[in-house]
């Protein structure tokens, strides 16, 4: 089943987020090259594409999970949990409908 996983920052973490983001794009990676990727990108804290130092609210990752469990133990392993970035971690069921 698909999942939706939404990771919401944390205040002033752009430079961890910098630091830790080769091991998190990996991880998202490893799901791309599994057929197990739907989506996944960060969420621009201003109206920009680049948004500079203003930096991100968070990301949105839909993966495809065996479990609800596996969906938010891998989010719980996401190294952006481990270096602070994100505040708040929400798991849900997700049914893609279009395109």
């Amino acid at each position: 089943m698909w999942y939706a996983i939404e990771g919401y920052d944390g205040q002033d973490v752009l430079a961890q987020r910098q630091a830790a983001r080769p091991e998190h794009l990996a991880r998202l990676h490893a799901l791309r090259d599994e057929g197990r990727l739907l989506l996944a990108g960060p969420c621009p804290a201003i109206d920009a594409q680049d948004p500079g130092p203003a930096g991100f609210s968070g990301s949105l990752v839909v993966a495809e999970f065996a479990s609800l469990q596996d969906a938010r133990a891998w989010a719980d392993a996401d190294p952006y949990c481990a270096a602070g970035v994100y505040a708040r971690v929400d798991v849900r069921p997700f049914k893609p409908v279009l395109p």
